[in-house]
């Protein structure tokens, strides 16, 4: 049986960091001590914690990738201009159209003001900024040319942002119309047929099988629902749950979506792209191969590519080129690895990697455009088969009543 889910809190916290410091944030967790143990986790003693009340408030919106996105090229574009950076924090956070995301920008800000460092202060939101953002912040504060990797920051997020959606848009249609396809069904046997059930009863002649079967599955449905809805329920649940918990049961799951017809091309071409634009990131911003290595692979987004990202590290490490690890693992498409070997041997790696990234990109733009047109047609093919089927299963008693007449 599924496990509940947890439902999590919005806190703001205030405590002193290993410096002595007063810094202050938000968290969000299922209680007040669970916010004060992560913070004594992450070096912070806390002074205050105290949960933000939604009774007689709006609920904040939660703070999306998008958001993150914007802030980024905000920040760079504010900082690039001259602004100082605890004056931007100021002026992004004031003017941010999600209250949610202002409050913790303006936490951030705090803590800076404490004396903490921006790659610091990011590090505090980990839900919001993973390792590679702050990562390329502190190799930014490091180099003095934070401006520059601000920059890079926001095109990488951007970027990533707008392949996301791509993807999603690509699963979700059709989910969408699967489900939209199985409401309509379920309504019509549930409330429509039962009607028609009750006029063939008065007819005194044998029903069509065609008609027969559709009126016993109506039986069915109007019976048992529950055991349908539950068993959903119950699948969705116990997926999400064994996604979560087991490493095997993501592989298979991230390795049959790759053989999905379109589908499975699109997230491919989406993990290759991923890839290299991480990896022409992290490069440009000075990070050695091996250390971007990790944070590419936490980036792939499937399992069978972090796995495999991972493997190419621990080769690399030893001195084996990168392009030869890419061909070793069998995943990454020819051309993608041609590009690394080029990049590899003029000294141009992040170059080459992003003109791979902006390839790929655009392939899944155009396959995910194409998928679209496909599908329209479809929708009307599976909404057509089933009520189609449904509605010539209840008149056919009819016609043949009329040709005995």
């Amino acid at each position: 049986m599924a496990a509940a889910a947890i439902k999590e809190y919005t806190f703001t916290w205030e405590g002193v960091d290993r410096k002595g410091a007063r810094i202050k944030g938000i968290s969000e967790g299922p209680s007040e001590s669970y916010i004060k143990t992560q913070l004594r986790k992450q070096g912070v003693n806390p002074i205050r914690v105290r949960r933000q009340s939604t009774l007689f408030g709006k609920r904040k919106k939660k703070i999306t990738g998008q958001d993150i996105a914007i802030f980024s090229r905000q920040l760079a574009t504010m900082m690039s201009a001259g602004v100082p950076l605890v004056q931007s924090m100021e002026i992004v956070g004031r003017g941010h159209a999600n209250p949610a995301m202002g409050e913790m920008i303006l936490a951030i800000k705090a803590n800076i003001e404490g004396g903490s460092s921006l790659a610091e202060s990011l590090a505090k939101f980990p839900r919001y900024f993973d390792d590679l953002f702050v990562n390329l912040v502190d190799a930014g504060e490091r180099s003095g040319a934070l401006e520059t990797l601000l920059d890079k920051i926001a095109t990488y997020k951007e970027k990533s942002e707008s392949l996301k959606k791509k993807v999603k848009k690509a699963l979700t249609y059709p989910a969408a119309v699967l489900v939209v396809a199985f409401i309509v069904t379920g309504i019509l046997l549930y409330f429509v047929i039962p009607q028609f059930k009750e006029l063939f009863v008065g007819f005194g002649a044998d029903l069509p099988a065609f008609t027969k079967w559709v009126i016993s599955l109506s039986a069915f449905v109007q019976a048992d629902w529950w055991i349908i809805v539950g068993g959903l329920v119950g699948t969705f649940f116990a997926y999400r749950e064994a996604h979560i918990r087991s490493a095997a049961f993501r592989r298979l799951v991230d390795r049959l979506m790759l053989k999905i017809p379109i589908i499975g091309e699109i997230l491919y071409k989406s993990a290759v792209a991923r890839f290299a634009r991480t990896l022409s990131t992290m490069f440009a911003a000075g990070v050695p191969l091996v250390e971007a290595m990790e944070s590419v692979a936490k980036a792939a987004g499937n399992i069978i590519f972090t796995e495999a990202i991972m493997s190419m590290r621990d080769q690399v490490a030893t001195g084996t080129q990168l392009q030869l690890t890419m061909q070793q693992t069998g995943l990454f498409p020819n051309m993608a690895v041609q590009m690394v070997a080029i990049g590899e041997e003029s000294g141009s790696l992040d170059h080459m990697c992003a003109k791979v990234a902006e390839f790929y990109e655009e392939e899944v733009d155009v396959m995910v455009d194409n998928l679209t047109a496909l599908l329209e047609p479809m929708i009307m093919v599976v909404l057509g088969v089933l009520v189609g089927g449904l509605v010539v299963a209840m008149y056919l008693p009819i016609f043949k009543l009329g040709e005995a007449i």
